[in-house]
Parts: C-alpha cells; sequence; structure tokens
C-alpha cells in the first residue's frame, strides 16, 4: 500500500507540475503559476527518488500508474468522462505496473 501510494503521489506531482505551464501557455494564466508548476515538478523527481527499486523499474511501473492517474485528471479536472476504451486502457496498464512492482523478490 505505501509504494502504490508513493506512485500516485509522484503522478498527482508530474500531472500537476504539466498542468500548471499549459494553463499559462494555452489558458492565459498568469505566469505565476509557473512557480509552483516547477515546484511541483522538482517534487515530482524527488518523490521518484524515494522509491526503493532501481530507478528502471520504477520509471517502468510508474507509466503504468501515471496512465491512470492521467484519465481520472481527465474526468476531474478536464470534465472529460473516460471512455470504455481509456478505461481498458488504464487496466492493461495497471496490470503491467502490477507485473513489475509485485514480482517475487
Amino acid at each position: 500500500m505505501k509504494t502504490i501510494t508513493l506512485y500516485l503521489l509522484t503522478a498527482v506531482a508530474e500531472i500537476l507540475g504539466c498542468y500548471l505551464p499549459y494553463l499559462w501557455l494555452r489558458q492565459g494564466a498568469s505566469a505565476w503559476v509557473l512557480l509552483p508548476g516547477a515546484l511541483s515538478l522538482a517534487l515530482f523527481a524527488w518523490l521518484l527518488s524515494l522509491h526503493p527499486d532501481a530507478s528502471g523499474r520504477v520509471y517502468a511501473a510508474y507509466g503504468g500508474v501515471y496512465i491512470g492517474v492521467a484519465v481520472l485528471w481527465l474526468w476531474l479536472v478536464d470534465g472529460v468522462r473516460p471512455s470504455a476504451w481509456d478505461l481498458a486502457g488504464v487496466g492493461v496498464a495497471f496490470a503491467g505496473m502490477a507485473i513489475i512492482v509485485f514480482q517475487p523478490r
């Protein structure tokens, strides 16, 4: 559970760190949103360093969690309801993540 929570926090930090500059570039938000965006990306990098596995394994497994959080963001922030195809893709990504994270050691 600790590992999954860490992956979820990492994904939110990355998405927020990319979303805030998007607001500035595409939606006309104040340039001040770049500061929390940069801090969020720094938090993202730090959170990735807290994972106990080798970096390549962490990045591969994190990709699956990122996909799930991105689709949730699509729904909650962008207001777009995920399609069945979106959800199927999340399921495949989570399955891949689970295989990587929960492999026998």
